[in-house]
């Protein structure tokens, strides 16, 4: 009953302060991040989640609950309206379970999953914009301007916490 109760609290934990990382980096780095044409959004929460689905094991966490609040906080805290992330998170956290089913997860896969995450979180956002009329960019442009600088900045922090955070979670079971 133990190790439930440290991930129990943990996961929150490392779900809040990933959450706050997002605004850190995002407010001390603002030049390297949004300098025009490109822009790189930080989705750190939405690494917490996919790892907490690659390392959770036999402990089950709500992530679906926890990924539909982080969205709704995600969408009114970043963007100011109540929007895509509040079903975009839950989404990614399914096709990352789904991606987990089909083949063991590992360093190398589990950044192709991510991978294909960001692409998927990326290209959600971008229609759902498009749709309420927020973007006037083609989607070459976002693909160009905002995806792939996107996918090389979460790769990267993918890179350097996976083995971090492999080693949290394995602490928080024990």
């Amino acid at each position: 009953m133990l190790r439930v109760t440290k991930l129990r609290y943990g996961f929150p934990i490392g779900l809040f302060l990933f959450f706050y990382l997002d605004g850190i980096l995002g407010a001390a780095f603002p030049r390297q991040l949004f300098s025009v044409p490109y822009s790189m959004s930080s989705y750190l929460v939405v690494l917490w989640l996919v790892f907490a689905v690659f390392f959770e094991d036999q402990i089950q966490i709500p992530l679906t609950i926890w990924a539909a609040i982080a969205g709704g906080l995600f969408d009114v805290y970043y963007t100011g309206i109540w929007g895509i992330f509040v079903f975009v998170f839950p989404i990614v956290v399914a096709l990352t379970r789904a991606c987990y089913k089909a083949f063991p997860i590992n360093f190398l896969s589990g950044l192709l999953v991510y991978f294909i995450d960001i692409t998927v979180i990326c290209s959600l956002s971008y229609f759902g914009n498009l749709v309420v009329h927020m973007t006037t960019a083609s989607f070459t442009d976002m693909m160009v301007d905002s995806l792939a600088p996107t996918l090389a900045y979460n790769l990267a922090a993918y890179v350097i916490l996976y083995f971090p955070v492999q080693w949290l979670f394995n602490r928080l079971r024990n």
